[in-house]
């Protein structure tokens, strides 16, 4: 079985966005961006998931809370905002940034993305419950797999 340091490598050069693995070796993949994949892998797995370990380009505090839901135990990101480490240290999860910012910037680059602003303040289950149905995200897509 490979090392998650070598998944890790791998995901790296590749085009996705997130990797879920499972203790079974299962790998959930997308190129989606955003929380999108998150929910899609809650959706797709719950009420029947594993602890899992997950490989992201991008985790705020938004992704951060969802991963506690998707019963994550570490994280590895290329990304990470320090409200995200909190978040993740608060629940016992390992976090492992190359780089680590005040916060996630919107897509236009002029200030906080929408989800990491709505997340703050809330439980996994608030923000869950608050974001799955937003107008926000573009939906769930089938190109998100196992």
């Amino acid at each position: 079985m490979k090392t998650v340091n070598a998944y890790f490598e791998s995901f790296l050069k590749s085009d996705d966005t997130i990797r879920i693995i499972s203790p079974d070796g299962k790998i959930f993949r997308s190129q989606r961006k955003g929380i999108s994949p998150l929910l899609n892998y809650i959706e797709q797995n719950h009420p029947h998931m594993d602890e899992v370990v997950i490989l992201d380009k991008v985790t705020g505090n938004a992704a951060a809370l969802l991963m506690k839901k998707a019963l994550c135990r570490e994280v590895f990101s290329t990304l990470g905002s320090r409200p995200a480490a909190e978040t993740l240290k608060i629940f016992g999860i390992a976090s492992h940034f190359t780089k680590m910012v005040p916060y996630i910037i919107n897509r236009e680059g002029n200030g906080m993305c929408p989800f990491e602003k709505m997340s703050m303040g809330k439980s996994p289950d608030e923000f869950y419950n608050l974001v799955k149905n937003s107008p926000l995200l573009t939906g769930i897509s089938s190109s998100d797999r196992l």
